[in-house]
């Protein structure tokens, strides 16, 4: 069987490139600008599915990456189809007469809500000028005084009859606050009870009998006087009524008039016209109140003869898109003010204030999922009024009061609006993971990728994206050549050589800070060279931390080699990731290793600085020891492993290859040529997997190889699964292509074990060994002469495993 070489790449491998002469154009300016988001099909379905399902639980969740143009795309969709939709209700609230803790909540047509606040508060205006006038004048009082007088005879002329009756039996009355009073006279004056007493038995038996006939009287003549004054008392209310009905009568009718089709308005109209009847002590004077009752709320107001507009809406707008920036409980479901004064606080329904929900009510509302989430109660706040389907304007505070408060509670409006929800795809998994109710009302996921395929269309794509934003921003037009750049830029970004970038942000940073670049160079045209400005000043600005380990390893005070051959030793690759900045340096891997039976140990792992990933991967590299030379005998072998001057942690199983390359050669003796970087992930069967940010390690190495010097022979060895995720820098292809620098791929240990020894990694022959002078053959000769010894260890009494023979 021939075993199988690492494959050196050629040039055109290890860069995609962009040629400028097929993209169809000279400059930018003759590009139709982009107008829809593109390479997010699968999303934009979804958004349009989940807006046109009306079923309350259709929710949506826009899941992907910051800058793959989430939101723009949803909210350029929700505006479109809320366009084609009619405006929802307005919204206000009234007082209520009967309960006022208690609001009434009136629906009203779209645009409305404002004439009938305005309405209200012209009849408000009116009456408090109208009822004091009408009540002040001459006809009220002539008719006012005309009950008055007609009960002061009428209760005259009873008093008359009693006072005659009684003065017939010899009693005399009086009238007092606390009724009649009646008294026996003596010729002609009032008896004393001195006098009484001194009366004879006979004398006093009659007066008590006439005084029996007077109370008669009086008893039988009360009821009537009484009855006068009720009669007097229902005509001066039923003048009041009427002069109040002639002053604010034609006002509310008018109203009626106009809101004839709102039962709801005219029921508040109603409400109005009693309760001003009942009140018109309080409102027939323009003096305020005394103080005590102003400050305590006895006076009624004539606010509360009002409206609350809540919310109301552009009948011409379509339905309303609201984008809640700052989703707390307030902002989302309203709340309730107080008023202050005189050292207390009150509040009233003109004091509600609707919230995000309210202004939605009937459309869309938009909001930032993590924002939601970090807001207390917001987020289940959220989920009881898309469940309940009504909003409630309700204080946290009094959900976490010990004690029950006298409050507002405003009535229940009616809830219809479809909520989107746009963050990552963890927030989306961890809602859906640990909120039963989540999947209930987000039935819909959108889902952003980071990326899209690389073809023509989406190379139209993003030159329609400079030219949109170039135009939009008032740039300078973009040659061709600077639009190749750009799109090698996005496939850079991709980390794919088949794929472009969709965070459309950070590509269009780099289109403003090309333009930038241009204008400080005096071009009218924005060249390639200026977006590789753009892009090495990027990069610059946040590459400090990178510039000083390069300045630790050219001192020396990190020690890497690239030009000498070492046993037991190979450069692995270790990223560095900043968030806004992410490199890679070689790092220094070395093994020892000697007879024992305690296998490959992590240095790492057991100094608690390895990652679950790293150590998963030192247990696989085991596995593939196992399984290799472990298949008739014992694997007698004590390695130990280590990142030299690593401090910080090891996380990532893509050194695996390396650490194994490491141990090979400290068995086999074997020098290992230093100036050759490894990286990727190995499995158990000795084959090389795929690793993450092959791009960046390859760079990295070939910084530290340029600063020592290069010597022809350096270069990096990668998985052959990674090729097609080179985008490597145009100074690292044209090193590669000059011979100065070299990429290899490999897909089995076999392959870089061979080249970084230059001994063949040996296959099995029929006998089921390896030649001798392969590398598996020195390994198998090595661990074979570990057991015997250890064999003859334990025949001769010594301690076996005493001190491993290191190597």
């Amino acid at each position: 069987m021939t075993e199988q070489a690492a494959t050196p790449l050629a040039p055109a491998e290890l860069r995609w490139r962009c040629d400028p002469d097929a993209l169809g154009f000279e400059t930018t300016a003759d590009v139709t600008p982009l107008g829809a988001m593109v390479g997010q099909d699968r999303g934009v379905g979804a958004i349009a599915f989940a807006l046109d399902v009306a079923d309350g639980g259709y929710n949506l969740f826009v899941a992907g990456p910051s800058g793959t143009g989430r939101s723009t795309t949803v909210r350029a969709q929700v505006e479109r189809v809320a366009a084609g939709r009619c405006a929802p209700s307005d919204r206000c609230y009234v007082h209520n007469f009967v309960d006022p803790d208690r609001p009434i909540a009136i629906e009203l047509p779209a645009g409305t809500g404002p004439g009938l606040a305005r309405d209200l508060g012209r009849f408000v205006d009116r009456a408090r000028q109208e009822i004091p006038r009408v009540f002040e004048g001459e006809e009220y009082r002539r008719r006012r005084q005309e009950v008055i007088d007609g009960l002061a005879e009428r209760r005259d002329a009873l008093l008359k009859e009693v006072a005659e009756f009684a003065a017939g039996l010899r009693f005399g009355i009086e009238v007092t606050p606390m009724g009649i009073a009646s008294g026996p006279l003596e010729d002609g004056k009032p008896l004393s009870r001195e006098a009484f007493e001194a009366l004879a038995d006979e004398r006093k038996a009659d007066i008590a009998a006439r005084a029996d006939r007077v109370k008669e009287k009086v008893d039988a003549t009360l009821p009537n006087i009484r009855t006068a004054e009720r009669e007097a008392h229902a005509a001066l209310h039923a003048i009041d009524r009427e002069v109040a009905l002639f002053a604010v009568g034609h006002l509310l009718d008018e109203l009626r008039s106009s809101y004839a089709a709102l039962r709801a308005v005219l029921a508040h109209l109603d409400a109005v016209q009693e309760d001003l009847i009942d009140h018109l002590d309080d409102y027939r004077t323009s003096e305020p109140g005394p103080l005590p009752n102003a400050l305590f709320g006895a006076t009624p107001s004539w606010e509360r003869y009002g409206a609350n507009i809540l919310v109301t809406h552009d009948p011409s707008a379509g339905a309303p898109v609201v984008l809640e920036p700052i989703p707390t409980h307030a902002n989302l479901l309203g709340r309730i003010d107080y008023r202050s004064s005189f050292g207390a606080i009150r509040t009233d329904f003109s004091l509600l204030k609707a919230g995000a929900l309210h202004r939605a009510n009937g459309g869309f509302l938009i909001v930032q999922a993590r924002d939601l989430l970090v807001s207390p109660f917001s987020y289940e706040a959220l989920k009881r009024a898309l469940r309940d389907r009504e909003l409630r304007i309700e204080s946290p505070a009094e959900q976490l009061s010990l004690y029950p408060t006298a409050g507002l509670k405003p009535a229940p409006i009616p809830l219809d609006v479809k909520v989107i929800l746009i963050g990552d795809a963890q927030t989306y998994a961890l809602l859906h993971r640990l909120d039963e109710d989540f999947t209930k009302l987000f039935k819909v996921k959108s889902e952003f990728g980071p990326a899209m395929d690389l073809e023509a269309a989406s190379i139209r794509s993003y030159a329609g994206f400079v030219s949109k934003s170039a135009r939009a921003r008032g740039l300078l037009p973009f040659g061709k050549d600077a639009v190749g750049a750009i799109v090698e830029a996005g496939a850079r970004a991709a980390e794919h050589q088949g794929r472009l970038s969709t965070r459309f942000d950070e590509i269009e940073e780099i289109v403003v800070e090309a333009d930038h670049w241009a204008r400080a160079a005096a071009s009218g045209l924005v060249r390639a060279e200026h977006v590789g400005r753009a892009i090495d000043e990027r990069e610059r600005r946040v590459s400090l931390v990178e510039d000083e380990i390069q300045r630790l390893i050219d001192e020396g005070t990190l020690a890497i080699d690239t030009r000498a051959k070492i046993v037991g030793q190979v450069n692995g690759l270790a990223v560095l990731d900043f968030g806004d900045h992410a490199f890679a340096r070689p790092s220094r891997i070395t093994a020892r290793t000697g007879m024992g039976g305690e296998g490959v140990v992590d240095i790492e792992r057991e100094a608690k600085l390895s990652g679950p990933t790293h150590s998963k991967g030192v247990l696989i590299l085991s596995g593939y020891l196992i399984g290799q030379y472990a298949r008739e005998r014992p694997l007698v072998l004590s390695a130990r492993l280590t990142f030299e001057q690593t401090y910080g942690g090891v996380e990532g199983d893509s050194a695996s290859a390396a650490e194994l390359f490491a141990i090979l050669s400290s068995l086999t003796d074997l020098a290992i040529d230093q100036g050759i970087a490894v990286t990727g992930s190995l499995d158990q069967l000795g084959l090389v997997q795929a690793i993450g940010a092959v791009t960046e390690k390859i760079e990295g190495h070939y910084k530290v190889c340029l600063s020592q010097g290069l010597t022809g022979t350096q270069g990096v060895i990668i998985p052959r699964a990674n090729v097609r995720h080179l985008m490597l820098r145009r100074e690292v292809v044209d090193a590669v292509a000059a011979g100065r620098f070299h990429v290899w791929a490999i897909g089995t240990v076999d392959e870089g074990i061979a080249l970084l020894t230059g001994v063949p990694a040996g296959t099995r022959g029929p006998d089921g060994t390896f030649p001798q002078e392969t590398v598996h053959g020195r390994v198998e000769a090595r661990l074979a002469s570990f057991a015997k010894r250890l064999a003859e260890y334990a025949r001769g009494g010594g301690p076996p495993g005493s001190g491993p023979a290191a190597t």
